[in-house]
């Protein structure tokens, strides 16, 4: 599936623009992140782009068709930050709820319905957490659980807004790997709002970074780069390439004026 956003705007004030003209396209089986300072609009550019919120103008298209709600297309999957959660729900049911849609009003999830699930939670690892309440785990422990939610409709576009806060950095590595095994494995594209510009650059094959007038789209490794670091997070970095076996990597350093 393609994802395309076309001359996305958004505001919650008029005097106030919180995105303007935003153009991407992203092609099936890649992996893109978006990064930019705090209160930029990253969490609304993902919002908008899946009908949480309304564009003021412009418009998200997949494969061609007008995408105006998660529940118009089964394949779009959306993980959003987690939040402590006063439901009493088990980590099952809450992966479950992923489901609804395929359940009737009064009826019961499947087996099929429920092989989803034991799938999902195994892929993710947290199988052993399936009977604790989603209020009694931690932050870190919910934001798996939302991505597990988000896989048992078998997505082929993942939204996902911070996978990686509240994860300690195993967990981090853990989803990070995860991801870019829903690309090669599974062909899904994921769309990532992230914070932290090496693993954008270490995971992604495309990148959006958006400043508070202007935005810039392209492959990773020709959009995050020391100048555009400079430019849009007013940090100077370095940043060092690593060959390993059979991968390269990088790493960032700040640097003082």
């Amino acid at each position: 599936m393609r994802i395309e956003v076309i001359e996305g705007s958004f505001f919650y004030h008029p005097e106030q623009l919180v995105l303007r003209n935003i153009n991407f396209e992203l092609k099936e089986q890649t992996i893109m992140t978006i990064l930019g300072k705090n209160g930029v609009g990253k969490t609304t550019l993902l919002k908008c782009m899946i009908g949480l919120l309304k564009w003021k103008k412009g418009k998200t298209l997949i494969d061609s068709q007008v995408f105006t709600s998660l529940m118009d297309f089964d394949k779009v999957g959306y993980v959003p930050q987690a939040h402590n959660t006063v439901f009493a729900f088990t980590v099952e049911e809450m992966v479950t709820m992923g489901r609804a849609r395929h359940v009737s009003l009064f009826g019961l999830p499947s087996k099929f319905d429920k092989d989803k699930v034991k799938e999902a939670l195994d892929s993710i690892g947290i199988s052993h957490l399936k009977h604790k309440l989603c209020s009694e785990i931690s932050g870190g422990q919910l934001q798996l659980v939302y991505i597990a939610r988000a896989l048992v409709n078998d997505p082929k576009i993942l939204i996902l807004d911070e996978p990686e806060s509240h994860l300690d950095f195993s967990n981090q590595h853990m989803v990070l790997n995860k991801i870019k095994e829903f690309r090669d494995q599974r062909g899904i594209s994921c769309i990532i709002n992230t914070h932290y510009p090496d693993n954008a650059l270490n995971i992604s094959d495309k990148t959006l970074i958006l400043g508070n007038e202007n935005y810039i789209f392209g492959d990773s490794q020709k959009v995050i780069t020391e100048e555009n670091m400079k430019d849009f997070f007013d940090v100077s970095v370095k940043i060092y390439p690593h060959h390993l076996p059979g991968k390269l990597i990088h790493s960032f350093a700040v640097v003082g004026e």
